[in-house]
């Protein structure tokens, strides 16, 4: 099949590309083709964040998204910025005190996947092909060039042989791919080496953020509400923080970032989100509540200096497959949507010469003139703060940057040091003795999983690709307690005790793609990608 663009990935960033394109090909007459390919089941099913929106690169999108009935409807009414200074005492931070692109007067508060939805039905309406449930497994190139992206084939069982069910995958030719996958993005990946991309730009970083939505009571619900903590449970130089956010009919959205540089690998993220509940900022609204979703995903937060070049021949990388999420500001969406915007415009542009480039410099060039540019060059410094000073004195140092200076510092930090490299030998640490959940407030993992609706045809090569099986218990076990049996906020790594000695075990039908383990493995041993089409969580309003 053949296109004049294909976009992979349907999350605001290729919803936006997708739609851009065909806005512009409507006001000028002109006819353009284009693609979206999502590996979810539908669009949306893979979406997972916060979310607050920031809704500047919707206002340029859809200007009169109000009217046209946008699933964003609860505005920001107060910022409640807590610092936990143990499970049981904390102390509010005065407004004053609160760095400025931490604040969110403007914004709303949204759940994405109901928003990508949406965004899908408008693009639909706008006649772009959008192909949900069929995952980008490989991208097409030829003399040097992208080409375009062959989807998996469906019905291959785990020996690699056909089952009866069996339908090859399609072959999606166009002149120009966009890759907007998402943090971490298997395609995105390769391509950046593939054309060594990050040549200029330092190592990507990354969190990891987890969530989960609540109902609760109506007189404890306060919509508009954002709440926001850093401190306990974690020290002071193990960077992340929570969030509460109440919107919609008494829902609150919950979770929990923990930036994936951290150093012991007994850190356990999916039981520090867990008791951080507990404390009494966070409990008082969740007594007597309902728990009616879980999910978690991979949060970029490289910020400006880990931008890796965004075009190559026959390609461009949008949203969070280059990593455009604000840190200071813990958003993404609105860049991402500018981004995909200034794609469209870029290939647009180029459809229609007879000398069209094959390597669209012209969006690298519209990126770094755009807004995003700017916003993310004044808070460059922001992470790196966070890892030279810690949490605190980073954050003092952030507020003086941007309320003193606005960002504007003569100088830029950098963090060479990838995230998974920062791991120590367990033999420096004390296994974390976590307490164990009550079933009210916090839970178990695994019946937090089922409420992510994540399943996978069992019968199907896995997903979770070891280069060296042999290194999980021969490097990773003895030197940093194997630590994929923690940091996985799914249970898919198990390292299971038998009488010929420990082997390493992959539950890959419980893999909600959050691409952790792609990103903190200690001996990169762990290469992540894409399952049959459809296959993964099935998220309803995250």
């Amino acid at each position: 099949m053949e296109f004049d663009v294909v976009v992979v990935g349907g999350g605001p960033a290729g919803l936006a590309t997708a739609i851009r394109l065909r806005q512009l090909a409507e006001e000028s007459g002109r006819d353009v083709s284009v693609c979206l390919v999502e590996k979810g089941s539908e669009i949306g099913a893979h979406i997972v964040s916060g979310a607050v929106l920031e809704p500047r690169g919707l206002n340029e999108l859809i200007p009169n998204w109000k009217e046209l009935g946008a699933p964003v409807t609860t505005e920001v009414t107060g910022d409640d910025f807590q610092y936990l200074r143990s499970d049981s005492k904390s102390t509010r931070i005065p407004d004053f005190l609160i760095p400025k692109p931490m604040r969110n007067h403007g914004n709303y508060i949204i759940s994405l996947g109901t928003l990508c939805r949406w965004l899908g039905e408008h693009a639909e309406g706008l006649e772009v092909n959008v192909f949900p449930g069929f995952a980008a497994s490989e991208v097409i190139e030829e003399d040097g060039e992208v080409k375009g992206v062959l989807t998996g084939d469906m019905g291959i069982a785990r020996d690699g042989s056909q089952k009866g069910s069996f339908e090859p995958g399609y072959e999606l030719r166009a002149r120009y791919t966009v890759f907007a996958e998402g943090v971490r993005g298997h395609l995105g990946k390769r391509l950046i080496e593939r054309f060594d991309l990050r040549s200029e730009a330092g190592p990507p970083h990354y969190g990891i953020g987890l969530k989960e939505l609540w109902t609760i009571p109506k007189e404890l619900h306060e919509p508009g509400l954002v709440v926001h903590t850093l401190g306990w449970p974690l020290d002071g130089h193990t960077e992340g923080g929570g969030f509460l956010y109440h919107f919609g009919e008494q829902q609150v959205s919950l979770g929990f970032v923990l930036g994936l540089g951290y150093d012991n690998p007994y850190i356990h993220p999916f039981k520090e989100f867990q008791r951080w509940k507990h404390h009494p900022v966070i409990a008082r609204y969740l007594r007597d509540g309902q728990r009616a979703g879980y999910g978690a995903r991979a949060v970029n937060k490289g910020g400006l200096q880990a931008l890796p070049r965004l075009s190559f021949p026959g390609g461009m990388l949008v949203g969070c497959d280059a990593g455009f999420l604000n840190p200071a500001k813990i958003k993404g969406t609105h860049t991402a949507i500018k981004t995909g915007m200034l794609a469209a415009e870029a290939a647009f542009e180029a459809l229609g010469r007879e000398d069209a480039p094959a390597t669209l410099e012209s969006f690298d060039s519209a990126v770094k003139s755009s807004w995003v540019h700017e916003e993310l060059h004044r808070t460059r410094n922001f992470e790196p703060a966070l890892a030279k000073f810690g949490t605190f004195f980073g954050a003092g140092f952030t507020w003086v940057d941007q309320n003193i200076f606005g960002g504007r510092l003569p100088f830029t930090w950098q963090q060479p040091v990838p995230d998974h490299s920062a791991l120590k030998p367990a033999s420096e640490f004390k296994e974390i003795d976590y307490p164990k959940p009550d079933g009210e407030i916090s839970f178990d993992l695994l019946s937090s999983v089922f409420l992510s609706s994540t399943n996978h045809e069992e019968d199907q090569p896995v997903h979770l690709q070891l280069t060296n099986p042999e290194i999980p218990i021969q490097v990773n076990l003895p030197h940093y307690a194997e630590p994929a049996q923690r940091y996985c906020p799914a249970g898919v790594y198990e390292v299971v005790e038998e009488e010929a000695g420990p082997r390493f075990q992959i539950n890959a039908q419980n893999c909600v793609h959050c691409k952790t383990c792609d990103i903190k493995d200690p001996s990169q041993n762990i290469n992540w990608v894409t399952p049959e089409g459809g296959g993964g969580p099935n998220y309803s309003n995250m």
